[in-house]
């Protein structure tokens, strides 16, 4: 008799999955539009030039075609420049869709290193599953019973023939304690996040889109500031960081702390963070009269110290600050290792390479820790 139950591994050669003309461009389009920070022409330019070099399009579907699909889709409008001249700007539909990729390329990393950094020392009666079982004991709620897991013991405790479950066969999943979080992310836009023919700044707002597109999604009841520095400080709303630029300024921590200090004491969660992404040494402070005193060159002990009273003015407050830094002078780090020392709170040097799969971990971890 043939038997046709044949179990095993079938191989066959990867077939890409299949990608409409539009939605192959318009991946690339949402790249474009983050690096150009908004600029429709100027993305559009760099599509022309790919597509000359990588043929992207043919006859049946242009670059022209896609920009007819991207006015009927909503994705982008016409719409009146500075200077007075008319011209094509993207919609809201685009910003979100725009931070939807970005989530999706940091979480699908996550999701690939298989590294499970989400864990707490407080397993309980939590709200969220952790993957991970032990014994039933008196008292577990029936509804934390891992029916799979109970079933397979008995199974091999018992026998199948004469199957029976047993209390001593029964398992339960722990769970995790999940607390509100209320966060505030620092950018630094100080002039030296484009220089030395590296793009600092595209790698950090790809981060906070995707860190906004998280909170809103899937943590609702949590809360995300964003603000920038550069000579000063300010918020920004997150519709608006896709056209987030760096400028012309010195690096003014203290001014950001202060203003993420503000922000958080409004709050009313109990666990609270900052995270601060720079990739330079404080090099200026507003004093009381209005005035700024910068200094570029090396450590300012005057400009540093103030740093150093706002990581002590936060760790009072209960706030960790956690620095990413995204240069690795060893002088700059020994800054950061103070800093941190400071606040006790943590940093981390990790180039632009894996600055957000960092950022998410970080942020994971922290907002499942246990309110004492």
């Amino acid at each position: 008799m043939k038997n046709d139950n044949k179990k095993g591994f079938y191989f066959k050669q990867y077939e890409a999955p299949f990608q409409s003309p539009f939605d192959k461009l318009f991946g690339i389009f949402k790249e474009l539009i983050t690096h150009t920070s908004g600029d429709f022409d100027e993305a559009i330019d760099w599509l022309r030039e790919l597509d000359k070099e990588y043929k992207l399009t043919d006859k049946q579907y242009t670059i022209d075609d896609f920009i007819e699909d991207l006015k009927k889709k909503g994705y982008i409008r016409d719409e009146l420049k500075d200077d007075g001249t008319s011209g094509i700007g993207i919609t809201a539909k685009t910003e979100r869709a725009i931070r939807q990729q970005a989530l999706d390329n940091i979480f699908g990393n996550l999701k690939r290193s298989g590294s499970g950094n989400h864990k707490t020392k407080h397993a309980g009666n939590g709200d969220e599953h952790t993957g991970e079982f032990r014994e039933f004991h008196f008292g577990d709620g029936l509804e934390r019973i891992s029916l799979t897991e109970s079933l397979r013991n008995a199974q091999i405790n018992n026998g199948v023939a004469d199957f029976m479950l047993t209390e001593n066969d029964l398992v339960v999943e722990e769970t995790q304690y999940k607390s509100q979080m209320s966060t505030v992310l620092m950018i630094d836009i100080s002039h030296s996040m484009i220089l030395y023919g590296e793009d600092r700044i595209t790698p950090a707002k790809k981060v906070a889109m995707a860190l906004a597109e998280l909170i809103t999604t899937r943590y609702p009841k949590d809360t995300l500031d964003i603000l920038v520095f550069g000579n000063d400080a300010w918020t920004i709303a997150i519709r608006d960081l896709p056209y987030l630029k760096v400028g012309p300024y010195h690096t003014n921590t203290v001014a950001g702390l202060q203003l993420a200090m503000d922000l958080l004491r409004r709050k009313r969660n109990t666990n609270k963070q900052i995270f601060m992404i720079t990739d330079g040494k404080p090099s200026c402070v507003r004093e009381k009269d209005g005035s700024y005193y910068m200094n570029s060159n090396g450590l300012d002990e005057y400009i540093v110290d103030k740093c150093y009273n706002q990581a002590q003015q936060a760790r009072k407050l209960h706030i960790p600050i956690t620095t990413f830094m995204i240069a690795n002078d060893p002088y700059l780090q020994q800054f950061v290792n103070r800093f941190t020392e400071a606040n006790q709170g943590k940093a981390f040097y990790t180039g632009l390479k894996g600055l957000g799969e960092m950022i998410f971990e970080d942020y994971e971890t922290n907002r499942k820790k246990r309110i004492k």
